[in-house]
């Protein structure tokens, strides 16, 4: 079903949403008619009550065709409605699921700012108790869905700087006062996916919208993770794959010499190699997808995964690039358009350096 909606409703546009940085809204309603937007969601809240394997499923199938479109995908699924879904209380989740799990809404989710990337615990976003509200002041950057978003998950500092326990998750409805978009990234490459500003300006948010206890929001945003490396490396994935398979197509039909350059064994063993790495970097995905379904202990796993399968993402689209020779460094060709969207998977919720802190981290405790 992915696939096929992938095939009908994204391959003809992709380029075209490249080149302007369309976001396109309207696909994404389609595929909450589809159920794509609430995969996790069970049933009873509107979405499609499946786990982690059908997650990595529509996550890989629809980045094989369009990493931008993957990315909006993962990110509504696991960082906005995945919170929501967390750590929401009853009556939170029966106000916002069924609408992003359905696409009636777009979510986002804060965490990053210009002086905090890797660095979370140093936010300047801050949300003062004023009664029953909260005031934030701030600035988010590089989030998903940061202008068309209806409702984001935003991280605020209502403690001491540094203080892990000083950062409480509040949720932000579009239209609240003092809430705004800001600047819209023009980026290297996912380009469909849109990443712009929040900005908060004496917003008055009620105090209902906390999710969980105040305080405990750092916590709760890395438990998130934990499942948003599962998206990132299954984006990886599918973005690998879709490099795969034109760079294996064009080495069979390209002649040089007299024969395919698949028939020569420089271009047959860049394509055993890409195989071989994606096989790997699908298996560690489906392990901790695995560990995740069944409610274990997923974060050195989900942190393999994301690593190994967003740099095995970067080198198969590098290596498809090199395959292509000339043709493939143009837009006429679809490798140049993996290529460039293949670099975000190393940055995006954590880059490798970072993954490899959490992976170091966690062997040395055991």
């Amino acid at each position: 079903m992915v696939r096929d909606f992938g095939e009908k409703e994204i391959r003809p546009h992709l380029m075209e949403w490249d080149e302007t940085q369309h976001f396109p809204i309207e696909a994404m309603k389609k595929m909450g008619e589809l159920g794509l937007l609430g995969v996790l969601v069970p049933e009873s809240y509107g979405g499609s009550g499946f786990g982690y394997y059908e997650y990595y499923t529509a996550i890989s199938e629809i980045s094989r065709i369009c990493g931008s479109i993957g990315l909006s995908v993962a990110a509504h699924n696991s960082l906005c409605t995945g919170h929501i879904m967390q750590f929401g209380s009853e009556e939170q989740k029966q106000k916002w699921l069924p609408k992003l799990a359905t696409g009636e809404w777009i979510g986002a989710w804060g965490l990053t700012e210009s002086n905090t990337g890797s660095d979370a615990l140093r936010m300047k976003t801050t949300a003062v108790k004023d009664g029953d509200h909260y005031v934030l002041n701030g600035t988010k950057n590089w989030i998903t869905h940061g202008i068309s978003g209806d409702v984001a998950v935003v991280l605020v500092r209502t403690g001491d700087l540094l203080d892990s326990r000083g950062i409480t998750a509040i949720v932000v409805e579009r239209g609240t006062p003092g809430f705004k978009a800001g600047k819209k990234e023009n980026k290297l490459g996912m380009r469909a996916s849109e990443t712009a500003e929040l900005i908060f300006e004496d917003c008055r948010v009620p105090a209902a919208n906390v999710l969980g206890s105040v305080g405990e929001g750092f916590i709760q945003a890395m438990k998130v993770l934990d499942g948003g490396r599962i998206s990132i490396a299954a984006l990886s994935v599918g973005i690998a794959k879709g490099a795969f398979d034109a760079a294996l197509k064009y080495s069979q039909e390209r002649e040089q010499f007299g024969k395919p350059i698949s028939r020569f064994q420089a271009i047959a063993f860049k394509l055993a190699d890409m195989a071989t790495d994606i096989e790997s970097a699908e298996l560690l995905t489906l392990q901790a997808a695995d560990l995740k379904n069944k409610g274990k202990e997923v974060t050195k796993y989900s942190a393999m995964a994301k690593y190994f399968a967003s740099e095995v993402c970067v080198r198969a689209a590098t290596e498809a690039v090199q395959i292509f020779g000339g043709y493939g460094y143009t837009k006429d060709f679809p490798v140049e358009k993996y290529y460039r969207d293949s670099k975000l998977c190393t940055i995006g919720e954590g880059t490798s350096e970072i993954q490899k802190l959490v992976i170091s981290r966690k062997i040395l405790e055991e």
